[in-house]
């Protein structure tokens, strides 16, 4: 975790309001220091170089929820039923990122159903973070990679709106305009369930993508809304491949080879995804990127399939979409399990609980460790600048 950055002025979430009169208020997790930090064990010299490192290349995050969850994760239905949750400033200011993909409530925002993902929710959630953010000045939202390299050169952190599944636009494309038009630049085409696009990973049929979900593609491509094939099915997710014009990400996910489950993508779409110019980001949630060598999920884990998707497609094509938010991430896949139909979606692999990732335990402390990580291990500034930043930039100079 780095120091705060100058830029951060100590502004909290919802500072221009009365709590209670004006909000909710709930109590939160700690957003700074809720574990214990993880020791690389670096040197002096090795320190200093990972300072650097973070000060001088843009540090992008493919896929976060850089939200502070209550300290009682089973209140999570009920604080996102406000519609308004805290997002954690101060550790975003510590974190060393330039920029990250903030992908909101998502499946879990139940203001108006317990069921998510619908259209009001969804516009909710997303009005209501952006007037946050725009009452401060440390986190801008972006909308051109003009702006990340904006808020990187001003020593700010850049935030880009994306949305883990396009399901809230039931059958309405016009619908991508408008969340293009309010600011979203990311999107995914199925969570867990099928929709109207095509098939997520909790379905025993994936069927591919539809018709509809093919002119949502090419409709994604004409307004510049970067693809997000992470919780799709295979076949989906070749289909989404071969559909873009442009290349797509794989924001969050890990490699079936290094650990056999749903919730990792095979080789054969890791590749393809590459192919076509696109780029993987490795995912941290908890017991998602295990690893024979590393069944109790830490950084090691997570970094074994780093080094696999590095030998697969190639050092241009990986990246970071930690999957991370501030407090119990494994009390909110508990709290929200069957509603995200996470154990269909994942598959089952026995392997220990933790009750967090060590070392990728919330966005304050990801990429710290992760540089410090690859420079332990005598990787050089050029791969940590691709890796950390530089391949996702290149991908959005083409799609955006």
């Amino acid at each position: 975790m780095q120091e705060p950055s100058p830029r951060y002025r100590g502004y909290r979430s919802f500072d221009y309001l009365e709590p209670e009169k004006d909000y909710r208020v709930f109590e939160l997790a700690p957003e700074i220091g809720r574990v214990e930090p993880y020791d690389l064990g670096l040197t002096e010299e090795q320190t200093a170089r990972v300072s650097r490192i973070l000060r001088e290349e843009h540090a992008i995050s493919l896929h976060e929820h850089p939200k502070i969850l209550t300290a009682d994760p089973y209140q999570l239905r009920e604080y996102n039923h406000t519609g308004r949750n805290a997002m954690g400033f101060e550790g975003l200011a510590r974190s060393g990122m330039s920029a990250l993909f903030d992908n909101f409530m998502n499946g879990t925002n139940c203001v108006t159903s317990e069921n998510g993902w619908k259209w009001d929710d969804t516009i909710f959630d997303l009005g209501l973070r952006f007037a946050d953010i725009a009452k401060q000045d440390h986190v801008v939202l972006a909308r051109t990679v003009a702006d990340l390299e904006q808020a990187k050169a001003n020593g700010q952190i850049a935030l880009v709106a994306g949305l883990e599944a396009a399901t809230a636009i039931e059958n309405e494309l016009d619908r991508l305009d408008i969340l293009y038009g309010l600011g979203v630049r990311q999107i995914g085409v199925a969570y867990s369930m099928a929709n109207g696009l095509g098939s997520g990973l909790a379905e025993a049929i994936d069927g591919g993508l539809t018709n509809f979900g093919r002119r949502a593609i090419e409709r994604m491509n004409k307004l510049g809304l970067a693809i997000d094939i992470s919780h799709s099915g295979d076949r989906t997710s070749l289909d989404v491949i071969n559909a873009s014009a442009v290349p797509i990400f794989i924001t969050h996910a890990g490699a079936r080879s290094v650990w056999p489950t749903n919730r990792m993508k095979p080789d054969d779409v890791i590749k393809a995804c590459a192919e076509r110019g696109g780029v993987i980001g490795i995912e941290a949630a908890p017991h998602t990127t295990l690893s024979e060598d590393h069944p109790e999920h830490s950084l090691e884990s997570v970094m074994d399939h780093f080094v696999y998707c590095v030998d697969l497609v190639g050092i241009d094509h990986v990246a970071f979409g930690p999957d991370t938010n501030f407090g119990d991430h494994v009390g909110l896949h508990d709290s929200f399990s069957n509603h995200l139909r996470i154990a269909n979606a994942h598959g089952h692999v026995e392997h220990p609980r933790v009750p967090y990732v060590a070392g990728m335990e919330n966005p304050a402390e990801n990429f710290t460790n992760i540089v410090g990580w690859l420079v332990k291990r005598g990787y050089g500034d050029d791969d940590i600048r691709k890796v950390i930043g530089g391949n996702i930039l290149r991908v959005l100079k083409e799609v955006w």
